[in-house]
């Protein structure tokens, strides 16, 4: 394992043995007291045994016994093949805990916790006892057999390929799974699913769930499943290789090393700025180039959505292989900013997108402009979800000492949105209006340094902001911090 990816390993299994119950056989939830988690225990199982140290092969035997005894067995069941999210829970579908897709049971469980699984058995089957391998390998077969009953628009399920971690993750497993039980059926399921997940991709040689600080980092480890674990002759595994490759191409060209961001717009994002919440990119990009030169602060348990921490065995694992797919070129722009350029790209959800949306991104050395063009059928993007959904996003290099990264993001209101990006200037347009229309921004607080109480764009340290166009010149303000404001705190 190379260093930076055994640094990786070692400390997000040292934040994963403060909340691990050897009693229990699971981790902690870090956000619920003392009640565990399943998805992120089979991770830790994965990095246990990558460690093997002391009692480390025992505790992930024990986890993984766990997981596989809680999986749903009844094939009526549309959550037939999945997992608990949590050991405590009732049986989902009862009147006091009704099957609420994404809540009381979560189908992308399948995905992750079967990738996981997939990963021990490869990795460190030679560590594990026969009667566990059977039972893991006959857990993942009805893992992929459950996940055959996802069907777009049927019981509230949203999988299509243009979802593109989920369904990478489930063409992995179906494709895996259903070559080593020789089951026909759910080998040609991943196959398909590739196929179009694949078809999907040439169109404009990108993601459709597309730079998306998190799920960017889900798809490229699914992605190297495939290319790793699937014949070359399937279809997963001759275009997975290229795929990784120019997904990493692209971060490259956005990423700006001055602020290790990846700048906008972003499709996904559970933060603004790299720096302060924790991205499985910022993983991958640790175990390339170290944690000092990665977006993540140095000590990155006091980061926002630190939970995703928990995947790191998972990448530290993976880094090795999934390096030679990146170009010198991407990892020299990971610790180095080159010249200021101007990027643009296009991705495609059919399910919500008229047309194809389109990417412009400038980025400086103290400046990036990220947007995107789009036409939908739904307000939030393809995951119809304003708060995770960033169509213009600005950041841009406080020059107060601190080295802090400023933002500002649109908040999405509209189904559609034309944009133009250039060198320090951002055109918005919306092309259906109303007398109620208006562009909202989230911006960025002055830190330690700046006016407290902003009152205009001249008070926002870092950034000057010229306004015109047929819009009230003079914007209204509310403060949206932790302890509330005029405004619902944004996180």
């Amino acid at each position: 394992m190379i260093e930076y990816a055994a640094d990786l390993l070692t400390q997000s299994m040292t934040f994963m043995d403060n909340i691990y119950d050897p009693q229990a056989g699971y981790l902690y939830n870090i956000y619920y007291a003392l009640q565990h988690e399943t998805r992120s225990s089979s991770w830790y199982a994965a990095g246990l045994l990558a460690r093997n140290e002391n009692d480390d092969c025992e505790q992930a035997i024990k986890i993984l016994n766990n997981i596989i005894g809680g999986q749903f067995l009844n094939a009526s069941e549309q959550w037939y093949g999945d997992y608990q999210t949590y050991p405590e829970q009732p049986y989902p579908g009862t009147e006091v805990y009704p099957a609420v897709i994404y809540n009381t049971w979560d189908p992308n469980w399948r995905g992750f916790i079967g990738t996981a699984m997939i990963v021990c058995y490869e990795e460190f089957g030679h560590l594990l006892p026969e009667d566990l391998k059977q039972r893991i390998m006959k857990s993942l077969h009805l893992d992929a057999i459950g996940d055959t009953y996802r069907v777009y628009g049927v019981d509230d399920d949203n999988l299509t390929p243009a979802y593109s971690n989920a369904a990478l993750m489930k063409a992995a497993v179906s494709g895996w799974v259903g070559r080593k039980v020789g089951d026909a059926n759910i080998t040609a399921e991943g196959e398909t699913w590739s196929q179009e997940i694949v078809d999907l991709f040439n169109q404009n040689d990108t993601l459709a769930e597309f730079n998306s600080p998190t799920y960017f980092g889900v798809s490229l480890f699914a992605l190297t499943l495939g290319a790793k674990y699937l014949p070359a002759d399937s279809v997963l595994g001759f275009n997975a290789p290229r795929m990784i490759r120019e997904t990493w191409d692209f971060v490259g060209d956005v990423y700006n090393a001055n602020m290790k961001n990846i700048a906008g717009p972003w499709d996904r994002s559970y933060g603004y700025d790299l720096n302060r919440y924790l991205a499985i990119m910022s993983l991958w990009i640790w175990s390339f180039v170290g944690l000092e030169q990665s977006p993540l602060y140095p000590k990155p348990t006091a980061v926002g959505h630190i939970d995703d921490f928990e995947i790191g065995p998972l990448i530290a694992i993976m880094a090795d292989y999934h390096k030679t797919f990146v170009t010198e070129k991407t990892l020299n722009a990971l610790t180095s900013f080159g010249d200021s350029r101007l990027v643009h790209r296009s991705a495609y959800s059919p399910a919500f997108d008229h047309v194809p949306r389109n990417y412009s991104t400038f980025v400086s050395p103290k400046l990036t402009i990220g947007a995107q063009s789009f036409s939908e059928n739904v307000v939030g993007g393809p995951s119809i979800n304003p708060g995770k959904f960033n169509p213009v996003v600005v950041q841009w290099l406080r020059e107060d000492g601190s080295h802090r990264v400023g933002f500002m993001s649109l908040w999405p209101e509209t189904e559609s949105l034309q944009v133009k990006v250039s060198e320090n200037r951002l055109n918005l347009t919306y092309p259906v209006v109303n007398d109620t229309s208006k562009f909202v921004f989230l911006v960025d607080p002055n830190g330690m340094v700046g006016p407290k109480n902003v009152k205009s764009w001249n008070d926002i340290a870092g950034l000057k902001v010229k306004v015109s166009g047929t819009i009230e010149p003079e914007p209204g303000i509310s403060f949206c911090g932790i302890n509330g404001g005029s405004c619902d705190t944004v996180k």
